[in-house]
């Protein structure tokens, strides 16, 4: 059995708390003494932290004796080697979902690679500079802060990846894009960076909301978005994703190569300038995508705690490594990559695109509805009070955190950054929560970032390889809906709701083009019909938007139902069985 398992709860040795220092130089010379002593010391470094522990693999048919490690709370004296390790750990579990959206969006608009993987590295280093914000928790006035104080770090939000490309898609549709007819009769988007200046501009101005609702009551939140509607939310947020991202470019793209054309350049996938193309849903691009899938569940069986955490990054490299070995990567991406590169190396031009506004007010919604269970989460493996005035602060300034991290994104270059729930797994093996860790996550975030290098090889994965891991990544969060769906009392009334809202949501999922034409009979309308016009349908065309908002809107109509509800008959037991038959 894993020493995982082990219910042993031993807290680390904690002395008398020192004297707060007041002044500013009292509090530069105590950093300064703490500092030293870390650096300079075994017990500074190491501490009593069992380190064998984290890297013991779990074998069949292996005992160990091994006690689980001590928790460390928010502010308790962690090691310099430990922070250093479970901040690594960090990172590397959120790095397949922060570089995932960036690649998405650069394939839609048809980008190069150069800009490409600036894209990326803006998002890990604006998703660095702002978790470091989510952990601060800086008191404001009357109350209010900003920031969760817990390790509640950002990354690139999936809800404005599933909404962006629907966007994408209407600036395609209404010219603002150009596309390209090929003799054959395929039609080939021509890049278009002006696209994603625009959705950074939108999601700038609509960021407002999200910082308003951060000053709404809680109770008021929570009445709005109980977890009937968040469940429902997140749940078709990750579904929608394997759908239209995860499993498409598991057969080989996500592009116009899974409608295999007979001729042009996508007639093979992902294109037929790539160094093995092949036919959509071609064995080899199945095998190199499950290759990745069954790594990160074997990883999950026998690996260590710490390869635990970095499952998802043990899948990414097994793929790529026989990817490679095989003839399936491009390098071209890392050698035209910078060695070093920052923000705004690359800019684009800001804009407003008037159709994207409702959407992207919705998103912002329900980024809130999602920053409320991320940080619920977050607290309760911090072993942390989730309920209480305490609590609550940290709900508004996650909130506060969140829409301010959305306007200060657009800024960035990077599309809106929000609370991740991905790292919670790393808190509750590793049985440390403290913010000392989630400071060295965002210090290898940032240097993951600036050494452009890597942002060319995340580029340079190959569809299937990267389609393997985002559908295991995708369902996660599909389950994380799941998960919140499982605290409703499902009466007939909460069933109700839930029927109304996902009539809308799956059949939006199933049949995605349903919505399209919905305005087509309406002539001649005006510009400003128009974009009404379109914004209504990128709004239907979203699953987890259209489904989203018909919960809230039944959720605060239908009247609520007695708390008992005439309960199912209860199973009866094994031997009461016996005793019927018999």
């Amino acid at each position: 059995m894993s020493s995982i398992a082990s219910t042993h709860n031993a807290e680390p040795h904690h002395t008398p708390p020192p004297r707060i220092p007041k002044t500013l130089k009292e509090r530069v010379q105590s950093a300064a003494a703490i500092t030293k002593q870390k650096a300079s010391t075994r017990e500074g470094w190491l501490g009593d932290y069992d380190y064998g522990w984290l890297c013991t693999p779990s074998l069949p048919f292996m005992k160990t004796t091994q006690r689980s490690p001590p928790f460390y709370a928010l502010d308790a004296n962690l090691p310099l080697a430990l922070a250093i390790t479970t901040g690594l750990q960090h990172a590397l579990a959120m790095l397949a979902g922060l570089i995932t959206p960036p690649i998405i969006f650069a394939s839609a608009l048809n980008l190069d690679s150069t800009t490409s993987a600036y894209m990326i590295s803006a998002s890990l280093i604006g998703c660095g500079l702002l978790s470091l914000v989510q952990l601060s928790r800086l008191r404001l006035f009357k109350g209010y802060y900003l920031g969760t104080g817990l390790i509640s770090v950002v990354g690139t939000s999936f809800a404005t990846l599933s909404t962006a490309n629907a966007i994408f898609d209407a600036m395609y549709r209404d010219g603002t894009c150009t596309s390209t007819t090929m003799d054959d009769g395929t039609v080939v988007r021509n890049p278009c960076p002006d696209a994603y200046g625009k959705v950074l501009g939108t999601s700038l101005i609509c960021s407002f909301l999200e910082i308003f609702m951060a000053f709404m009551p809680p109770r008021v939140l929570k009445r709005l978005f109980p977890p009937m509607v968040t469940g429902t939310v997140v749940l078709l947020i990750g579904a929608s994703l394997i759908g239209s991202s995860g499993a498409p470019n598991w057969a080989g793209g996500a592009n116009d190569c899974q409608t295999s054309p007979t001729s042009g350049i996508f007639q093979l996938c992902p294109t037929i300038f790539a160094p093995r193309p092949l036919p959509w849903g071609s064995p080899e691009f199945i095998g190199i995508g499950f290759l990745s899938f069954i790594s990160i569940i074997l990883t999950e069986i026998y690996g260590s705690p710490f390869l635990k955490n970095v499952s998802i990054i043990i899948g990414l490299a097994m793929g790529c490594i026989v990817a490679g070995a095989t003839g399936y990567i491009d390098g071209s991406s890392i050698k035209s990559a910078p060695t070093i590169t920052f923000l705004w190396v690359h800019t684009f031009k800001i804009g407003v695109y008037p159709p994207a506004i409702l959407p992207m007010l919705a998103v912002y919604v329900s980024l809130a509805m999602e920053a409320i269970g991320d940080i619920t989460a977050s607290a309760e493996v911090s072993r942390v009070e989730v309920e209480g005035l305490e609590f609550d602060s940290r709900i508004q300034g996650g909130i506060l955190s969140d829409g301010l991290g959305g306007f200060l994104s657009a800024l960035f270059t990077v599309t809106p950054l929000s609370i991740f729930a991905q790292n919670n797994g790393v808190i509750a093996i590793t049985r440390c929560a403290n913010r000392s860790a989630g400071r060295w996550c965002c210090f290898f975030l940032i240097i993951f970032g600036i050494l452009g290098k890597i942002s060319g090889v995340f580029l340079a994965i190959p569809n299937p390889v990267l389609g393997g891991v985002t559908t295991f990544l995708f369902a996660s969060v599909a389950v994380s809906g799941l998960r919140v769906l499982s605290f409703v009392r499902f009466t007939r009334r909460d069933r109700f709701v839930l029927a109304a809202a996902f009539s809308f949501g799956i059949g939006d999922l199933l049949v995605p083009g349903m919505f399209t034409h919905l305005f087509d009979g309406v002539n001649h309308p005006n510009n400003g019909l128009q974009g009404l016009f379109n914004s209504i349908t990128i709004i239907l065309s979203t699953p987890f938007l259209s489904a989203g908002i018909v919960a809230v809107v039944l959720n605060l109509v239908l009247a609520q139902e007695p708390l008992q509800e005439n309960p199912l008959p209860e199973t009866p037991n094994l031997e009461e069985q016996k005793e019927m038959q018999s």
